[in-house]
């Protein structure tokens, strides 16, 4: 309900309240009346009910006039304009289900509509089909320009009025006359059909008769001929019931015509190859001068198709990949048995002998890939060579006969008798197809006893891997002169491409299988595709000369047109269509089958590689995130850089550092001649005359016979030791990549391998050790302690190595037996016991000499038997060398630490008069300044040339290295130099596949 206040100081209040709060007030006025008065002309009850929110029930739809209650009036109840206003209301509801419906009812329709549109096939094949409006139009003109040339070429002529008159009346006569007897003849047919006779429905005797009386009433010259005409071909309709005779002479005629026909298009045929000649030349004349032009060399060189393709060929050929990325681009491969001649197909189609040839030998030994191309030259190639053979030069050909067998017999090494390694050339020349073709390894039945015993399986997968790609076509080359049933070929193609749909069968050697076919049915057969197993897109006859290596092309090229045009069977025996004849037509549907399956493939190619691509980037940046794509050969290059920056650090090394080293391995490499065969036997003497002149003598043997060969063998040990030693310094840098470790490796080994040392340094070297040695007067105190420093230093050195010898032969000590637990061996024992007696011995007899006497062993046998151990002389005569060798080492020590303070007595000469004994210093000094001579000019040699020598050699090494892929393949592996080489390999045929693509869809 809604109460409206009517109008007071302040404007009219509206206040809107329900049902039960309208009631409330209703109550609380008739409550108070004094209150309800003063409000009577204040408040106008305003009634308005809604239906949806409305509670109170409707039981009618008419309603009484409005109640009063106390001092409140309730408004009117709706009567029949509320029921009007409900159906206008139902009314209105229903356009907006009709405009719903409308609508969605129109979207539904648009939608079938595009369904059914989807449905339908796609007609736009019927485009390239169909001639364009262009296309029409220019046929148009050109026969509009056709008729006007003829018109104007051929003299206006007017028919004799007499002859056309003469011509009509006998056309209306043969017309009447024609009807006559259609109606005679109909009229026959039924009565013997009535009759129920076998008799043929058209009579070629009454047929004659007939034509007969036409002639007779063509009475007229120039009506005979059409008489004549029109007997023949009366004879030729009623040609089922004709006699033999007269299936001859048709016959007859039919062959006339077939040789007529071939003689016609045979005709056109030398005419188009004198056009195409023609052709040929200006097509060399425009190359010629295009490339002589001024402007030539400004022009970027543009290659063309075929040569594009052939690139991308070649990059596939090495590809490799984890991710079944295959070669599936066409290409023409060549297939047979061997010598069924499809080497001289291709030679055929190449317009040259390019192949070696031998009667009866397999000569081809591994896939060869020709690239067929336009050129204003006829010339052949190899991919890997840039030399140019001229094909129309017979000593050229000859050569690269030569060249391709050499290729194929180094492909065939390790005693194998075929190859998968493809060697790959190209031909040009003017008006050659442009195609790819493979010619592969002949199929054989037995393996002979010069080949390899997996021969015959090795030519199987050969060909088997070549035909296995989907859009490779193969040339199935059969030989036409052998019985079909030794055929092996046939079989693999249809193994390979059951449905034919990209297989050409050519049949070679027709003109043998003419002269050696008893049924010449076989061939008809063999060419119609029924006879073999196999189905192809087409078939057909080809003849690759006479048998003669030294035959032409253009001899063969006459030959076979001779040939065919001769040919009893091809002429007249309906065996295949004139266009199924020799390799040229044979070259012309190869070419076209090639192209049309490259434009239909090439594209599924380009996007199997850019997916291929994705996938090895993906890898890359998973793997090696930080590190960039370096091929095999650009982590070479790195390699290489880093090895020669080894060898400019040594060159580095200071002096003093060389000839340390140089001293000390000297020393190492000699101290043990020293103290065996100079120190030993002069220490032996008993006065120091003696001992100085076994010196001197030992000395001078020694430099004359291997000091100084020994000298340059120290030399380059130490030259090679230190470049390994900054080679291993260089490992333990932040920037170092150990995938380069084995290259460095095997390249360093193989410099030090072939580096030699002058021969002259040896003679120089003798000359300076020869002076060295022969000086024995110590100059001052400081040679004198350095001498002194290393005598001892010596023999404290000796004296261990022989303490570790001596302990290896007694076995472990007391003390060791007890806190190691360890137990010497029985021969141990026995040593210890020998050795026990022999120390007592040389106790007994200080300045025993270094052998013991025949007595002295016997003794101490006896004694060691004594001890309870059997020993020999010989064992102790073993014994006796390392227990001699510490005797003697200790008195030469303490003879050292004596002479320290005797080099007064030595240079005032009083050594004999106050005992002093400095022959031992003097001797280590000479040898000491020996050393020192001998490793300063060792260095020089080292430093000014052997370690140029030696970087020389380095980068020889280095660079048959990166001439041998083969070696580079082995030095540098790992995943990350294969995962580089498949990104790169996989970006370089993707590049060059939509460059072709490119240019392809340019051409079209």
């Amino acid at each position: 309900m809604i109460f409206k206040l009517q109008r007071g100081h302040f404007g009219y209040v509206v206040r809107v309240v329900g049902s039960s709060q309208a009631q409330d007030a209703k109550r609380r006025l008739l409550a108070k009346p004094h209150s309800a008065r003063q409000y009577v002309g204040v408040m106008v009850p305003v009634v308005r009910s809604y239906t949806a929110l409305s509670t109170q029930r409707i039981s009618s739809v008419l309603f009484g006039p409005p109640a009063t209650i106390g001092l409140l009036t309730t408004a009117p109840v709706r009567a029949y304009a509320m029921l009007v206003v409900r159906v206008l209301r139902g009314a209105l509801k229903m356009r907006y289900l009709l405009l719903g419906g409308t609508i969605a009812g129109g979207g539904a329709l648009a939608k079938s509509y595009e369904e059914w549109k989807a449905a339908l096939p796609d007609s736009q094949f019927l485009k390239d089909l169909l001639p364009s409006n262009e296309d029409v139009n220019k046929l148009r003109s050109r026969l509009m320009e056709f008729s006007h040339s003829i018109k104007d070429s051929v003299p206006g002529f007017e028919l004799d009025p007499k002859f056309k008159e003469l011509g009509d009346a006998k056309y209306s006569q043969l017309v009447s006359w024609f009807n006559k007897r259609l109606d005679d003849a109909i009229k026959a047919a039924e009565e013997e059909k009535n009759e129920g006779g076998s008799q043929p429905i058209f009579d070629g005797a009454l047929l004659l008769s007939g034509v007969a009386q036409a002639s007779a009433v063509a009475s007229s010259p120039g009506s005979a001929d059409m008489a004549s005409d029109l007997k023949t071909h009366a004879v030729s309709f009623t040609g089922v019931g004709a006699t033999d005779k007269d299936k001859d002479s048709l016959r007859e005629k039919y062959e006339a015509l077939q040789v007529e026909l071939m003689a016609v298009q045979l005709k056109y045929q030398r005419e188009v190859e004198r056009l195409e000649r023609e052709n040929k030349e200006l097509r060399k004349t425009l190359l010629l001068k295009a490339q002589t032009s001024p402007t030539a060399k400004m022009r970027k060189v543009k290659k063309s198709l075929i040569d594009m393709y052939s690139e991308v060929l070649d990059e596939l050929c090495d590809y490799d990949s984890s991710y079944d990325t295959q070669d599936h681009l066409p290409r023409v491969v060549v297939v047979g048995d061997q010598s069924s001649g499809k080497t001289s197909v291709l030679e055929m189609i190449a317009q040259a002998r390019i192949f070696p040839r031998g009667a009866g030998e397999m000569m081809t030994r591994a896939p060869v890939m020709v690239t067929l191309s336009e050129g204003p030259y006829h010339i052949a190639q190899f991919k890997d060579s840039t030399r140019e053979f001229d094909l129309t030069n017979e000593e050229d050909l000859s050569e690269l006969r030569m060249e391709v067998e050499l290729r194929m017999r180094n492909s065939v090494s390790g005693g194998r008798t075929v190859s998968h390694d493809v060697i790959s050339m190209t031909v040009r020349g003017p008006g050659l197809q442009r195609m790819v073709l493979v010619d592969l390894p002949g199929i054989i039945s037995t393996v002979t006893t010069d080949m390899a015993s997996n021969t015959r399986e090795a030519i199987q997968a050969i060909s088997e891997q070549h035909m296995s790609n989907p859009n490779a076509i193969i040339l199935c080359v059969q030989d036409g002169s052998v019985d079909a049933e030794r055929s092996n070929v046939t079989q693999l193609a249809a193994t390979m491409d059951p449905s034919g749909k990209r297989t050409i069968f050519v049949l070679t050697k027709v003109d043998l299988a003419e002269q050696n076919l008893a049924n010449p049915d076989r061939i008809k057969k063999i060419l119609s595709g029924r006879l073999f197993p196999m189905k192809a897109l087409g078939y057909f006859a080809v003849v690759t000369g006479r048998g003669n290596s030294n035959e032409t092309i253009a001899d063969i090229r006459d030959y076979e047109e001779q040939f065919f045009t001769n040919s009893k069977l091809f002429r007249s025996g309906g065996v295949v269509s004139s266009h199924q004849c020799t390799t040229r037509n044979l070259s012309f549907a190869v070419s076209e089958c090639f192209w049309k399956m490259v434009r239909d493939t090439v594209e599924q190619q380009a996007d199997a590689f850019k997916a291929t691509r994705f996938n090895l980037e993906t890898e890359w940046k998973n793997n090696f995130p930080r590190m960039r794509e370096l091929d095999r050969d650009e982590l070479f290059e790195k390699a290489r850089g880093e090895v020669l920056d080894e060898v400019v650090n040594m060159s580095l090394v200071s002096p003093k550092y060389w000839e340390d080293a140089l001293s000390k391995k000297l020393w190492d490499k000699t101290n043990t001649y020293v103290f065996e065969n100079i120190y030993l036997p002069a220490a032996q003497s008993d006065n120091s005359g003696t001992f100085n002149t076994i010196a001197d003598i030992k000395l001078k043997q020694w430099a004359d016979m291997g000091l100084p060969r020994k000298c340059v063998e120290v030399g380059w040990e130490t030259l090679q030791e230190e470049f390994r030693k900054l080679m291993d310094k260089s490992k333990t840098s932040r920037d170092h990549d150990d995938i380069f470790d084995n290259l460095k490796a095997a390249v360093v080994d193989e410099a030090i391998k072939r580096h030699k040392w002058e021969d002259k340094a040896s003679d120089v070297l003798r000359v300076i050790q020869l002076n060295a040695l022969e000086d024995r007067s110590v100059s001052d105190k400081q040679q004198w302690d350095a001498a002194c420093k290393f005598l001892e230093e010596s023999v404290k050195e000796k004296m261990v190595a022989n303490e570790a010898t001596l302990k290896e032969m007694i076995g472990p000590s007391s003390s060791e037996q007890w806190l190691y637990w360890r137990t010497p061996t029985d021969e141990q024992r026995r040593r210890t016991a020998v050795r026990s007696e022999l120390d007592r011995l040389l106790k007994a007899t200080y300045n025993h000499k270094n052998t013991l006497t025949f007595d002295e062993v016997t003794t101490t046998r006896k004694n060691v038997q004594t001890a309870g151990y059997d020993v020999d002389n010989e064992f102790i005569r073993q014994t006796w060398h390392p227990v001699y060798r510490r005797h003697f080492l200790r008195k030469s020590l303490a003879k050292a630490y004596d002479s320290r303070k005797s080099f007064y007595a030595y240079h005032q000469g009083l050594e004999g008069e106050l005992g002093v004994d400095c022959n031992d210093i003097v001797l280590f000094w000479r040898i000491q300044q020996m050393i020192k001579i001998t490793a300063n000019a060792l260095r020089q040699q080292v430093m000014n040339r052997e370690a140029r020598r030696m970087e020389r050699e380095i980068k020889a090494v280095l660079e048959e290295c990166g001439c041998d892929r083969e070696r580079k393949a082995t030095l540098l592996v790992g995943r990350r130099v294969q995962l580089a080489e498949e990104l790169k390999r996989v970006r370089q045929i993707q590049e060059k596949l939509e460059e072709f693509i490119h240019a392809l869809n340019n051409e079209k």
